[in-house]
């Protein structure tokens, strides 16, 4: 049920779009593949998904090979792309039921059903495709790409046009989904990786700069380790700089202060201490946390 890309390359002409990628992506985890615009994200998932041939490398979807069986490929994934193709002049069962046909699907009405309340497209069921808003439209593309129940799924932007109510379901479903398949997600939307993804990768210039379980990328990352406090008292800038393991104080105004200190160092202790050698209140402290979006920026820009 795994996804396996060994040293994958597309070149066009002189433009490597992927350069010797490889990763895995293995059952019962939502793998994040991020990359900024033109990192040959979109290419690799083309060629995965045996849209077009690769220039070298090796890519295999639960033990076929994408150019040798691209069929057997094809059968095993859902593929919901980035600019949602669906037949607009179609009501919503009746394109869930010609997909399920292509897809040799048995019992079809039951499945449409099942798929039909899955994605939440009950009170829409009835309608024309081009009348329904686009998270509905993105909801009836989900819909068509677990019709055959694959064992893959590959999702570029899955999220895009939700609301908040239709956000969070749709999370909740592609984490149900990830518990027993193989899931590749694609979107430019951090918190969506923080909330949905278990492993990143992320591509840049056709490149893998990161491949690790979120946690581990921080520590990638982390240059140092910032902590903001608040005092209800005014506090004396060089007091603060003499507060053990701090490196660095700035001052934010408003009695607020940042103090930086080696990464992997919680200088939070030798604060409490200072506050009670020195009667200051205190009215606010935290440790600042490296997000994905940080992460994100500092592994693609510049490179």
């Amino acid at each position: 049920m795994s996804v396996v890309v060994k040293n994958l390359t597309k070149i066009y002409g002189e433009q490597h779009a992927v350069d010797d990628v490889s990763f895995e992506a293995k059952p019962g985890q939502v793998l994040g593949f991020l990359g900024p615009n033109g990192a040959g994200k979109t290419t690799t998932m083309k060629i995965v998904t045996c849209f077009i041939p690769q220039t070298a490398g090796e890519v295999t979807v639960c033990g076929n090979d994408v150019l040798k069986n691209p069929m057997e490929v094809r059968r095993s994934i859902g593929y919901l792309p980035e600019h949602n193709p669906l037949y607009k002049d179609l009501y919503v069962k009746e394109y869930l039921s010609f997909v399920a046909r292509l897809h040799g699907v048995s019992n079809i009405k039951q499945r449409v059903d099942e798929m039909v309340q899955m994605t939440g497209l009950e009170r829409e069921q009835k309608k024309v495709i081009g009348a329904l808003s686009k998270g509905y439209r993105q909801r009836v593309g989900l819909a068509q790409a677990m019709l055959h129940d694959p064992e893959v799924l590959i999702l570029d932007e899955p999220t895009s046009g939700l609301d908040p109510n239709q956000l969070a379901e749709i999370r909740n479903l592609i984490k149900q989904l990830g518990q027993k398949k193989t899931v590749i997600f694609s979107t430019h939307i951090m918190q969506e990786v923080q909330a949905l993804c278990d492993r990143v990768v992320i591509i840049n210039r056709g490149k893998i700069v990161a491949d690790d379980p979120i946690e581990a990328l921080q520590s990638r990352v982390k240059g140092e380790s910032v902590v903001t406090v608040e005092f209800a008292e005014k506090a004396d800038k060089k007091l603060l700089a003499s507060i053990p393991k701090v490196q660095k104080v700035n001052d934010l105004g408003k009695n607020r202060w940042q103090l930086i200190a080696a990464a992997d160092v919680d200088v939070r202790p030798e604060v409490h201490k200072f506050l009670v050698q020195h009667h200051l209140t205190l009215l606010e402290m935290h440790k600042e946390v490296i997000s994905v979006e940080d992460i994100f920026q500092k592994l693609t820009n510049g490179l």
